[in-house]
């Protein structure tokens, strides 16, 4: 029997993954919280779910979203930053766990961010303990622990580093601005392609209770890297002072990516 993978959340990295994970084989189930983008899922031969979570509630069926799931990919960003109401991100996430609790779903990987190593300073790596200073990021280990401090499940998540890839590059929002700091610090960034790889790598091999690091291997510093991506836009590059720490360079040192996976693209 075809495994079926459940998508929460497709978005720039969700629908992509979905879409992949369908064309090696697998049955997937999506979500999206509008009516438009349902459409989008069904032409794309995902099985469509409206589902929406907030603090008090999840609207929509999540039970037959659940159903029959072989491996749930929780894919929502906190979004507690920019203007507007906050919702609290750990009451979403418990009461999606719940959720599963009611389910037959055992298998998780849970989309996270090296957000939560903070302002950690040097290498950093799986063993690296986390040390959020944003509240997302404080957010995100919360839901982290949870997940995988649930015996009953078997949870992998994937700390990404910062996501580049169609429509979305840094160096487009930082042009032209000037003073910024820490130019001599390392990017930590991976292309879309490579999450969806390393997703399916997870699967694949049923790499379950695990912690992984999943940023490109080279580590240009900032000045270095966004002012030749300046110039292959042909756009106004940033400027650096020279004042700020080098910050953290994060290393992913899990012998499963080590010896599953290759990077498929080059940031450059």
């Amino acid at each position: 029997m075809t495994k079926k993978i459940g998508v929460i959340g497709c978005g720039w990295l969700g629908l992509p993954l979905a879409e992949s994970l369908i064309a090696t084989g697998y049955s997937v189930n999506g979500t999206s919280t509008s009516d438009e983008k349902i459409s989008v899922l069904k032409k794309k031969g995902i099985t469509p779910f409206k589902i929406a979570l907030s603090e008090n509630e999840i609207k929509g069926d999540i039970d037959a979203f659940l159903d029959s799931v072989s491996v749930l990919v929780i894919n929502i960003p906190p979004k507690l930053r920019g203007k507007g109401p906050k919702e609290s991100y750990i009451t979403k996430i418990t009461l999606l766990h719940q959720a599963i609790k009611k389910s037959g779903v055992k298998n998780i990987i849970f989309a996270s961010s090296t957000a939560v190593y903070g302002d950690t300073e040097g290498i950093v790596t799986e063993k690296t303990p986390p040390h959020p200073t944003t509240e997302s990021g404080i957010q995100l280990v919360q839901c982290e622990n949870l997940l995988k401090n649930d015996k009953e499940l078997n949870t992998t998540i994937i700390r990404f580093g910062g996501l580049i890839g169609p429509n979305r590059h840094p160096v487009t929002m930082l042009s032209g601005r000037e003073n910024l700091s820490g130019g001599d610090a390392p990017i930590n960034l991976i292309h879309l392609d490579d999450c969806i790889g390393i997703i399916k790598r997870v699967i694949e091999y049923e790499n379950y209770n695990d912690v992984l690091n999943a940023v490109y291997p080279e580590h240009p510093t900032k000045k270095e890297y966004y002012t030749k991506q300046a110039a292959k836009r042909s756009i106004p590059a940033p400027q650096y002072d020279a004042t700020g720490k080098n910050q953290k360079i994060v290393y992913f040192c899990s012998i499963f990516l080590i010896n599953k996976y290759n990077f498929l693209t080059s940031i450059n």
